[in-house]
């Protein structure tokens, strides 16, 4: 089966330490042998880089850009500042610690799953701009919304640089967009794609839908998990997500366009049961084909 979905997904805050001290330098953007898929974006990345050094060397306004403080702030200003002798170790992997990544599990998947993601998977990133989730990176600490001296803004120095790089990876796919705020500011949008999906979620409390805002990172992961296991490019698909808590769609608050628009996820009373009766359904109609093919070859074998 062909796929022609792209996933948008942010990186992670919390991140993985160590990694391969025998990886190639995926900075050096003078050699064309890179394990770096946008290698283009590497001369900015080490602009960027250089600006934050420059800021640390500085000890101007540190606590601000990290938003951390003391042995926090210390270890986020060391792996800045070796940031390029650091061992590598892919995106994947280093963001495995968020709560996003765990919750997509990617270890978990079966090796086509894996491999779907790793193809398909596109990670907005504050200190690198765009990543595969296999390309290799350092540790590091800087968020997508700082404000570096000499930069400005992370997402608006971004956003004319990735953006084109970006619009043309994504031309005729249909796009599942899990990016916060923050990150979609690092992106100007051409609707290249063919459909655009976004996802908002509720909970029916006393017939009436409250947005819910805890829990969405362990829901996107799950989503992300089910959508390179099934192949999931429409609203329907999601009729077949068995998210936490028995969110479903629901097709009367979702407004859809041409080129997509946002998926409403409601978590109903009596979920349980209708994911039981879905449950059996398809317990049956697998068993219905699996009586087919047994007949067809009984029959064949005559």
């Amino acid at each position: 089966m062909s796929v022609r979905f792209s996933i948008l997904m942010p990186s992670s805050e919390g991140k993985q330490a160590g990694g391969n001290p025998f990886a190639p330098d995926m900075f050096d953007y003078r050699s064309s042998d890179t394990f770096n898929f946008f290698n283009q974006l590497n001369p900015e990345r080490r602009a960027l880089i250089g600006a934050l050094h420059g800021q640390i060397e500085a000890d101007k306004g540190l606590g601000e850009l990290f938003g951390l403080k003391e042995k926090a702030l210390q270890e986020a200003v060391e792996a800045n500042l070796a940031i390029y002798e650091s061992p590598l170790m892919a995106a994947v992997e280093r963001y495995r610690p968020g709560v996003m990544y765990q919750a997509m599990d990617f270890e978990g998947l079966p090796t086509g799953a894996q491999r779907r993601l790793l193809e398909n998977g596109i990670i907005v990133t504050g200190m690198f701009g765009l990543l595969r989730p296999d390309d290799l990176i350092p540790m590091y600490k800087l968020k997508v919304d700082s404000s570096v001296k000499g930069i400005g803004m992370v997402s608006k120095y971004w956003r004319p640089l990735l953006s084109p790089v970006l619009n043309e990876l994504l031309q005729g796919k249909v796009v599942w967009n899990l990016l916060p705020g923050a990150h979609e500011d690092a992106w100007e949008d051409d609707e290249s794609y063919e459909r655009m999906y976004r996802l908002k979620f509720f909970k029916e409390e006393k017939k009436k839908l409250k947005a819910v805002t805890r829990g969405v990172k362990e829901l996107s992961g799950s989503l992300i998990n089910f959508i390179v296991t099934e192949f999931a490019e429409t609203v329907e698909a999601l009729e077949e997500w068995e998210a936490e808590d028995g969110y479903e769609p629901d097709y009367e608050a979702t407004k859809l366009g041409e080129k997509g628009g946002t998926i409403v996820m409601v978590s109903r009373p009596g979920w349980k049961k209708r994911r039981a009766a879905r449950r059996r359904v398809k317990a049956e109609e697998e068993a219905e084909r699996r009586a087919r093919r047994e007949a067809e070859l009984e029959e064949a074998s005559k």
